[in-house]
């Protein structure tokens, strides 16, 4: 799950879940001041951000996901104890109603 820089909405969804069963938190980070759909997000602040608990996974999203992906070493340099990971298309391939049903 952290061999990839980007994850895709279903990805965060998936990886989120599996996550929280091992006590670590997921957090979607907005660095363009417009949150998403249906979905906590916080907004980029490393000073805060660094206060977080160091299992903490940041998803940071723009509007594309290709300047969160470049700049991904900036943020792992300014949040060394944390996993950072991209949204792979940002806000543009957000799908607000999408659901992760459970395999039957």
């Amino acid at each position: 799950m952290f061999e990839k820089d980007e994850w895709t909405q279903q990805e965060l969804y998936k990886y989120t879940k599996e996550l929280e069963k091992e006590g670590i938190n997921v957090v979607l980070v907005d660095t363009i001041l417009k949150p998403l759909d249906n979905i906590e997000t916080i907004t980029y602040n490393p000073y805060e951000m660094s206060q977080m608990p160091e299992n903490t996974v940041f998803v940071f999203y723009c509007d594309t996901g290709k300047t969160t992906k470049e700049r991904l070493n900036f943020y792992r340099k300014k949040l060394p104890n944390h996993k950072c990971v991209s949204l792979r298309g940002g806000r543009g391939y957000w799908r607000p109603n999408y659901q992760l049903f459970d395999e039957m």
